[in-house]
């Protein structure tokens, strides 16, 4: 394998860019230097930022939750990006929004190795993921934010009896707040949360992760006399 000036040394899937500095001191090595780029026809891992999940719980006794969730990509050059569905849920109702503009944004669901091919390393081929159709290339040292509606049906994180429900499902996501439906009072979190009251009656219940660790929040409620 042959190296100069200037030349591209490949190993793995980086390539190396060898560039060779002569020292302005007399007597002193040239100086090497080692540049290191994705390697040709290899999509850069996804990143992304400002992360903030909204969580609707819907008619009691239905185990059906809508989520809003906004996100900024910031991977430049990229024109899509990959949203998990947890497993176990069975999502429905999806749509998708650039918050900049407010027009929808197309969207498809694609199964994990899909969304690995597109940068989301470690994606479980297995999994299905929401592949958006961003509305322009993310820009270099820009970003795109986006809003994400859909709903969930999971009755493990969901459960109702008799008059009162129960909330439960780790979150990662630094940002979050959970809705109670209408004509019902909370009675329990088990993490430090703000309680507040919204416009149309129902009480949301917001939280701040400040670790970097899931937590296992809970939220109980009970229905109103």
């Amino acid at each position: 394998m042959r190296m100069g000036d200037g030349r591209l040394v490949w190993s793995g899937n980086f390539r190396f860019t060898l560039l060779a500095m002569r020292s302005p001191i007399r007597h002193l090595p040239s100086l090497i230097l080692f540049v290191a780029t994705p390697a040709l026809g290899q999509v850069a891992a996804q990143t992304d930022a400002d992360h903030y999940t909204r969580y609707e719980l819907l008619a009691p006794g239905s185990a059906k939750f809508r989520i809003i969730y906004e996100v900024t990509a910031t991977t430049a050059g990229a024109t899509k990006y990959f949203n998990p569905i947890r497993r176990g849920s069975i999502a429905t109702d999806e749509s998708v929004m650039d918050r900049m503009t407010g027009q929808p944004l197309r969207f498809e669901v694609v199964k994990g190795d899909v969304a690995r091919a597109g940068g989301v390393r470690g994606a479980d081929s297995t999994g299905e993921y929401i592949m958006v159709h961003l509305s322009r290339p993310v820009p270099e040292g820009g970003e795109q934010r986006i809003l994400i509606d859909k709903t969930y049906e999971d009755a493990t994180s969901y459960i109702t009896g008799g008059d009162t429900l129960v909330f439960t499902r780790p979150l990662g996501i630094k940002k979050n707040s959970v809705v109670l439906p209408a004509g019902y009072e909370l009675t329990s979190v088990n993490y430090p949360s703000q309680v507040r009251q919204e416009a149309d009656g129902r009480i949301q219940v917001s939280f701040i992760n400040i670790g970097t660790a899931q937590v296992p929040y809970v939220v109980r409620g009970r229905r109103l006399k």
